[in-house]
């Protein structure tokens, strides 16, 4: 009866140990570096079991062993708190470390960027090429209406909710700017305001000329002078796909709504989508006495208080156009 005791005890006793070795080195491949060599990322489909999880991870080379995952996940109790989506693994990850950032439910963040001036048709095809976005766009927004700006999304994402933000991020913007405007503008509404800044924003790409470009339009508006912008009578002739050719005189004479050398004041609506700048800059212009600008040759414009001065200032960007020609 002794000896059978002893044995069993003798037989528990390496049971232990090799339990102990077995937890010991199941914790040791749970925690320790995995093979993943660079980032990567995964995406997690939804309703997706722990072993479906693991061997996604296993394929993408982010786990060495798929069981030890899975086992891990379940004695954890993690297995019932991982989350769908898209998942960025660093180097070297281990399988805990996996575990964790699919419990976390922090997933990729995408990114797109509508640069400032764009039509509505230019926004929504950039949206539409954006990688990872979801469903069709139907109806094209109306013009002035898609704030520019960065915006970051999530695999799986709505093309239609990303255009809805878009929108909502206008409203606040320029409800916002239009509680800060100067005093005495000519501007009657925050759609009014829009509609010049488009102008603004399609005149200048140089920040610090923002505010001067909308002074000599504020001017001109307040003398009841037409506001004779270039960019207005392409958008008529062309729209929002953009005029392939330079304007001739003719193009200055069409009978368009929005050939501001032909109408008075602003055209019905916006040309482009402006920026959060360009709508600051015509609430709050600079002060001055420009009632007229034209392109320097350096990227950007001079301006002027009279007429003369603009004359010649026409014929210096002629001169400096010739003179690039012959080059």
């Amino acid at each position: 009866m002794g000896r059978w005791l002893l044995r069993l005890v003798s037989l528990l006793l390496s049971l232990a140990v090799i339990a102990g070795f077995a937890v010991a080195w199941g914790w040791n491949e749970f925690t320790r570096p995995g093979p993943l060599a660079d980032e990567t990322t995964v995406v997690i489909p939804r309703g997706a079991g722990m072993e479906a999880i693991a061997l996604k991870l296993f394929d993408a080379g982010v786990v060495a062993d798929p069981r030890i995952l899975a086992i891990g996940a379940k004695v954890s109790g993690q297995a019932r708190r991982l989350k769908a989506g898209e998942f960025a693994f660093p180097a070297a990850v281990s399988p805990r470390e996996a575990l964790e950032i699919l419990e976390s439910g922090v997933t990729v963040v995408r990114r797109v960027t509508v640069a400032e001036g764009l039509s509505s048709g230019e926004v929504v095809a950039v949206v539409r090429s954006a990688d990872g976005l979801e469903g069709e766009i139907d109806v094209v927004p109306e013009e002035g209406t898609l704030l520019p700006e960065t915006y970051h999304y999530a695999l799986g994402d709505s093309r239609s909710d990303l255009l809805a933000r878009m929108r909502r991020a206008m409203d606040e913007m320029v409800n916002a700017l239009w509680e800060t405007r100067a005093p005495d503008l000519p501007i009657r509404s925050p759609e009014e305001a829009v509609i010049l800044a488009s102008i603004v924003e399609k005149e200048t790409g140089v920040a610090a000329e923002r505010p001067l470009v909308a002074s000599v339009f504020i001017n001109r508006l307040n003398r009841g002078m037409r506001l004779q912008s270039d960019p207005t009578v392409a958008y008529g002739i062309a729209g929002g796909e953009g005029l392939d050719r330079p304007l001739t005189r003719s193009d200055l004479r069409s009978r368009t709504p929005y050939n501001t050398y032909v109408i008075d004041r602003l055209p019905p609506g916006p040309i482009a989508n402006p920026g959060a700048a360009s709508i600051a800059a015509v609430l709050q212009p600079a002060e001055t006495d420009f009632y007229y600008f034209v392109a320097d040759g350096t990227g950007g414009h001079a301006f002027s208080k009279t007429l003369a001065e603009h004359n010649r200032n026409v014929r210096a960007w002629r001169r400096h156009q010739r003179t690039k020609q012959i080059e």
